[in-house]
């Protein structure tokens, strides 16, 4: 099936408010590719591609480096002068690929000693990463979560909701959503050979935690996607202008299963490549329940997004820590 994955230009809901005419044709565009497929591709999403080349490049520059330097910012499991538990970098023998997650960057030492929550946390980029590097970073991290945010308040017209809404669920330094860089190195064998059709993967099939994922990619690197009817798998195209969007498991449990999470898998590929997926995730103290979309009234009760996060989070072999 040619263009499986539809592509969605959603300029319109950057430039324009969305009651328009044009921003609603998108947001039931978007609505329509969250139910059928789960995954699309966004471009006139108002992220200059010069900013996210420059973006892969840190990231680049930070897996080139020396171990020495990358494990200055690895958790406490791989370096135990970190105190850092759950973000930060993880090697290639944990599964098949290099890792760095980084939290929301305002997040200060201060401040995560007096949370006190395991998910945020203070991670001190200094230690490994240049000034001008950790401005990109800081800028892209705003430039995406105000993205992930556009998309998610889009979603939640459809619903006939105040989009102020979505400030009650994904409050910055609350919130517990991940930029990640995945640098998939010269994989010497597969990470695992796929149940469904006997393919070898650099990446085991999985859905993600949150509301969206939104991925650049930095050359063709393998992302599938299945059919949940059909269980065929189909690739992403890849574009280098475009931002592939998914959606997680946390959107499904808001809208009903409207939006299902999707499987998705990436090929084992022994070529060097780089990905760097932003995880959307509303804030640890968020009571996620699914009459969130679908009542008059936000109820009180409902389990706090950071326990729906951990049962998410338990098969992934990084985050067992």
């Amino acid at each position: 099936m040619k263009n499986y994955i539809p592509t969605i230009d959603i300029s319109p809901l950057i430039k324009n408010n969305f009651n328009s005419t044009k921003s609603l044709e998108t947001i039931k565009k978007i609505d329509k590719a969250c139910i059928d497929v789960g995954f699309f591709q966004i471009i006139g999403h108002g992220i200059p591609l010069n900013k996210i080349i420059k973006i892969c490049s840190v990231g680049e520059k930070f897996f080139n480096s020396p171990n020495t330097n990358k494990l200055k910012l690895a958790p406490k499991k791989w370096n135990k002068f970190n105190v850092n538990k759950y973000r930060g970098y993880f090697p290639s023998d944990v599964n098949g690929k290099e890792g760095l997650d980084i939290g929301d960057l305002l997040v200060g030492k201060k401040y995560s000693k007096t949370v006190k929550n395991q998910y945020i946390e203070y991670l001190n980029l200094n230690k490994a990463f240049s000034k001008s590097s950790i401005d990109l970073l800081k800028d892209y991290y705003n430039l995406i979560f105000l993205l992930s945010e556009k998309l998610f308040q889009s979603v939640i017209t459809l619903y006939k909701k105040d989009i102020k809404i979505s400030k009650l669920a994904f409050q910055r330094l609350k919130t517990l959503s991940t930029l990640r860089f995945n640098y998939y190195p010269n994989q010497t064998k597969p990470v695992e050979i796929s149940k469904d059709d006997g393919v070898a993967l650099g990446c085991e099939t999985h859905v993600d935690s949150g509301i969206f994922t939104i991925l650049y990619q930095n050359k063709k690197g393998g992302l599938q996607v299945q059919n949940r009817n059909t269980k065929k798998w189909y690739d992403v195209p890849f574009n280098k202008k475009a931002l592939v969007v998914n959606t997680g498991l946390a959107l499904e449990y808001l809208t009903k299963g409207k939006f299902k999470a999707t499987n998705h898998r990436v090929l084992w590929n022994k070529s060097k490549r780089l990905s760097v997926p932003f995880f959307f995730e509303p804030s640890y103290d968020f009571k996620i329940n699914n009459s969130f979309l679908h009542s008059n009234k936000i109820k009180k009760d409902g389990i706090f997004y950071e326990k729906f996060l951990n049962k998410s989070l338990e098969k992934f072999v990084e985050y067992q820590r």
